[in-house]
């Protein structure tokens, strides 16, 4: 027996899987195109979602959604840090325009760890738009980035959204990143998946606080959205577990309204976080500018 409330995820990949248990597995999913492959020694899936058929089915907009499981890379294994920083750099360069300015939009609360990767990630970024402009021959080599770190509204009174607006009107990049905090279904995802895609970002939609979206439509330019699952709905881990034990006959309201806004987290989350923002730091320098991941460290030590 299953549950019949909607289980929260951000990731494609999971609604890809939520489709599948809903539907039957050997049901065909239309608008929806999906491969797996490995990239760096980490599991790659690429869900991309074709029309609006398939933005009906999974209930994420038209897009390409790369996924990277990074569970390994909390193994330490051989250049762990490396590989993984070049696996998502490669993903980051074939979603990117090639040329122009890219401003990176760290979005998210410092203060509140599991919405801390957009601006610990911001940190690793190299920002060359003012190295440009002062001694364009001497940086000729790079290209331009700026990064902001807009807060939350809670904090500046103003929306995420106009300020990476105001930003993009006024310095009009080719591209946007924005790097935010996610919302996973399932507890292994959590920091150990790297989601990412052309499609835009709600920003807060991680931790249960959704703002208004960052996308081409709202921006006017291309928005690359990257995110780290850092929270479980506790209302969906709790359906899953149920499920899992083979108890299907539990109130969906009930079982919402006693959960309600209520988050998991890794007990060594900042740890987690810290990590993971220096790998989504270094992998934009490594998609924009043309550097090996050691010349990156001596820029930012």
């Amino acid at each position: 027996m299953s549950f019949l409330f909607e289980k929260r995820t951000d990731l494609a990949l999971e609604a890809r899987e939520l489709w599948q248990e809903s539907a039957g597995k050997t049901t065909r999913l239309p608008g929806v195109k999906a491969r797996e492959t490995k990239l760096q020694g980490y599991p790659l899936t690429r869900v991309d979602i074709l029309d609006e058929a398939g933005k009906q089915a999974l209930g994420k907009p038209v897009g390409s959604y790369r996924t990277l499981d990074l569970t390994a890379f909390w193994q330490r294994g051989d250049g762990f840090f490396d590989r993984a920083v070049q696996a998502a750099g490669q993903q980051l360069r074939e979603l990117l325009p090639e040329q122009g300015t890219v401003l990176v939009a760290g979005l998210g609360n410092r203060a509140m760890t599991p919405d801390a990767v957009g601006p610990l990630a911001a940190d690793s970024v190299l920002v060359t738009r003012h190295l440009l402009s002062a001694q364009p021959k001497q940086f000729s080599g790079f290209r331009a980035v700026a990064a902001l770190r807009p807060g939350v509204l809670g904090t500046t009174g103003i929306e995420a959204a106009e300020a990476v607006l105001s930003l993009t009107e006024r310095l009009q990049p080719a591209a946007v990143i924005a790097v935010d905090a996610l919302a996973s279904r399932r507890t292994e995802r959590v920091c150990a998946t790297l989601q990412l895609s052309d499609s835009g970002i709600v920003p807060g939609s991680g931790v249960g606080n959704h703002r208004a979206a960052l996308n081409r439509d709202t921006l006017g330019v291309p928005v690359i959205a990257v995110g780290v699952p850092t929270v479980v709905d506790a209302a969906t881990l709790a359906a899953d577990l149920l499920e899992a034990a083979g108890i299907g006959d539990i109130d969906p309201e009930r079982l919402r309204s006693g959960q309600q806004g209520l988050m998991v987290t890794p007990r060594d989350i900042d740890f987690q976080v810290r990590e993971l923002g220096k790998v989504i730091g270094y992998a934009i320098n490594w998609a924009l500018q043309d550097l090996e991941i050691e010349e990156i460290n001596a820029l930012l030590s």
